[in-house]
C-alpha cells in the first residue's frame, strides 16, 4: 500500500475529494491544496570505542523488536542530522556526542503503527569523549560494545541498518577513526 492511501481527506479543508496528483502527491478537488509524501528524515551513529568496538543497541519496540541495531533515530523538525544524532544517541545510550560527521544516506521503508513511512537514513560517524555513562535508555532494551570483527549484519533487525553497516565494515573503517 502506498503511504498516500491512508489520506482519505485533505488536510487544508477536510474534503473527501482527496484525489491522486501524482505518485507522491494527493490533491484536494475542492481547495486545490497539494500534499507531497516526502522522506522523513532519520539519523545513525557509528561510534567506536578506543578498543575498535562499535557500539551497538538491542530495539526495545517494534519495529524490529529485540534486533539488534545502531543508535539514531528520527529528527526533529528544526533540528539538523547532526543535532539529531547527538540528541538521539543521548536519548537512548546516556552518551554526549563531540562531534558528528556525516557519512551517506540511504533510503528506507519503516513500518510504523501498521503504515510504512518512507525515510532517508543519515550516517554519521560520532565520537564520544567518556562511555562511563552507558546504559540503556528510551527504546533501546540492552548496549554493548562488539569487537568489528564479530559483527555480523544479518542480525540487524532493519534492511537500511544491515546495509549501512555492511558499507561501514567494507570500507568505511578507518584506524584514526
Amino acid at each position: 500500500m502506498h503511504p498516500l492511501d491512508k489520506f482519505q481527506y485533505c488536510p487544508a479543508c477536510g474534503s473527501s475529494r482527496f484525489e491522486t496528483h501524482n505518485f507522491k502527491s494527493k490533491q484536494c478537488a475542492d481547495c486545490g491544496f497539494t500534499y507531497y509524501a516526502n522522506a522523513s528524515a532519520a539519523n545513525v551513529a557509528f561510534i567506536l570505542n578506543a578498543r575498535d568496538e562499535l557500539l551497538v543497541v538491542r530495539r526495545g519496540k517494534e519495529p524490529a523488536k529485540g534486533t539488534l541495531d545502531l543508535p539514531g533515530g528520527f529528527t526533529d523538525m528544526d533540528e539538523t542530522g547532526e543535532e539529531g544524532v547527538c540528541r538521539e544517541v543521548l536519548e537512548e545510550t546516556g552518551l554526549r556526542v563531540e562531534q558528528a560527521e556525516y557519512l551517506f544516506s540511504l533510503p528506507n521503508l519503516y513500518v510504523y503503527s501498521g503504515m510504512t513511512v518512507h525515510t532517508l537514513d543519515m550516517f554519521f560517524r560520532c565520537t564520544v569523549a567518556d562511555t562511563s555513562t552507558l546504559a540503556a535508555h528510551d527504546d533501546v532494551a540492552e548496549s554493548l560494545w562488539m569487537p568489528l570483527d564479530r559483527i555480523d549484519p544479518s542480525l540487524f533487525g532493519l534492511v537500511s541498518i544491515r546495509r549501512g553497516l555492511q558499507r561501514f565494515l567494507d570500507g568505511k573503517i578507518k584506524k584514526d577513526f
